[in-house]
């Protein structure tokens, strides 16, 4: 069992899904009653799932891993199983494209993230932002600290928390049956707000001031290639939040 410090899923995807207009609440609907609880018992965790505000088709989601080999065989154990037979025909005729994925570890291997500890239980509130920014290389202790330091500052102004930080797990895919973005460096901040009013004034202002991450990594060797991607994002009714 991971300590109080240790995260508790060391290996975590970001998937971005875009869909057939239209379908989005299609897809929910299914993933809420059929790919939840079933992908947990076979060791995976989805962490949350979410509707993107500013985009009708995009489904956003996140799950957990226990680390690569353990992905390897919870996604075998669920994508070779009756669940997903049964419902896969359902759930990819609501998708375009499903292979925007992103692959992460933690930033840090000792701090445990409140996304971590977050339960499923009623319908959930407020709103969040992932923020996701694509880096010259891979970012060390000394790069998340300046980029994070360049946000943190405007997130807690406009009543956010930060709920998880990540960068890119460079491991081999475990799993090549789900492609994911490979070769590329990227951190991974997702803030949690109690409303939806400070969750649009903070993505309004970080798209405003793009240039501050380039500030803050200039001195790493680890600066954006290209502008972050902010999400707005709503947590479906089955989300953990």
């Amino acid at each position: 069992m991971p300590t109080p410090t240790e995260p508790r899923h060391p290996v975590v995807e970001l998937r971005q899904y875009t869909l057939h207009p239209g379908q989005r609440d299609t897809l929910i609907e299914l993933f809420d009653r059929e790919f939840i609880e079933t992908q947990e018992a076979v060791g995976m965790a989805v962490l949350c799932q979410f509707r993107d505000l500013d985009d009708p088709d995009r489904f956003v989601w996140l799950r957990g891993f226990q680390g690569m080999a353990a992905r390897a065989e919870a996604l075998a154990a669920f994508y070779d199983g009756p669940v997903w037979r049964a419902h896969r025909d359902a759930a990819n005729a609501t998708m375009l494209d499903s292979d925007n994925v992103l692959l992460l570890r933690p930033a840090s291997t000792h701090t445990s993230m409140p996304i971590d500890a977050w339960r499923r239980g009623t319908a959930p509130a407020g709103a969040a932002v992932a923020l996701v920014c694509p880096l010259t290389a891979v970012p060390d202790a000394h790069v998340v600290a300046a980029l994070l330091q360049a946000w943190l500052p405007l997130l807690a102004r406009h009543g956010g928390t930060l709920a998880g930080c990540w960068v890119s797990e460079n491991s081999a895919n475990s799993f090549p049956r789900l492609p994911v973005r490979e070769g590329e460096q990227v951190l991974v901040a997702l803030a949690r707000f109690g409303e939806r009013e400070g969750c649009d004034r903070f993505a309004t202002a970080l798209k405003a001031s793009p240039d501050g991450f380039d500030r803050a990594g200039a001195d790493t060797g680890a600066a954006l290639i290209a502008p972050a991607q902010v999400l707005r994002l709503a947590p479906t009714t089955r989300s953990r939040f």
